[in-house]
């Protein structure tokens, strides 16, 4: 739970990229893939406290060895990094072809210190305009915590999925309108987009036990 927001489940699609919504990097930063020796920093970042990091460490690894493993060096390939003038990595985020089928966005996370700056806006609009037609629509996991990263997943075209069930996970879609009503400023609430899943993304998410995005 964050900000005494429930942990719960939403999905997202987005069928086409609203490119009004894209914005370039601020001056002295710069993408770069993640690096091997940085897979701990990697599975540190969605934590912004480390007491909390080291927790869940147990949980990163075990998804690294479900999700990623097998594709080791794709993984490298595709994981980025939005780093400072320092090479330090700031910000994370990539996109991922999962059950074979569906592209997904994973693990976008700007770290707190440096939210609020556009690298986040400026990330995402790397990665998604570094995929082509053919792999869209593109899907997301999100919780409603993430209020400001939904709001800046809708302005990218990305809309709330409906569907009650998605693969093993129950989607709380109905329960999580009300909190990001009561957390968004209202013209960001009044903005967001439901709508059904396409079928072959229900097949694809249901044909695995493992949840891959």
């Amino acid at each position: 739970m964050s900000e005494g927001i429930p942990d719960k489940n939403l999905f997202m699609m987005c069928s086409v990229l609203n490119r009004a919504a894209v914005r370039s990097l601020p001056q002295g930063l710069h993408i770069r893939k993640c690096r091997e020796d940085e897979l701990g920093i990697w599975m540190d970042f969605p934590f912004d406290d480390p007491t909390e990091a080291e927790k869940y460490r147990g949980f990163m690894s075990t998804y690294f060895q479900n999700v990623y493993a097998d594709k080791k060096e794709l993984f490298f390939d595709k994981c980025l990094f939005v780093c400072d003038s320092q090479d330090r990595p700031i910000g994370t985020c990539f996109a991922w072809r999962a059950y074979e089928k569906i592209t997904t966005i994973h693990w976008f996370k700007v770290l707190k210190q440096y939210e609020g700056l556009g690298i986040g806006r400026a990330l995402l609009s790397y990665v998604m305009q570094s995929l082509s037609a053919c792999d869209y629509p593109v899907f997301l996991h999100t919780q409603p915590s993430s209020y400001r990263a939904i709001k800046l997943y809708a302005d990218f075209g990305f809309s709330l999925l409906s569907d009650p069930v998605i693969g093993t996970r129950t989607n709380d879609l109905n329960e999580c309108l009300p909190i990001l009503q009561s957390v968004m400023p209202s013209k960001d609430f009044q903005s967001l987009k439901v709508v059904r899943a396409p079928k072959f993304f229900l097949e694809a998410v249901s044909s695995s036990s493992i949840e891959q995005f």
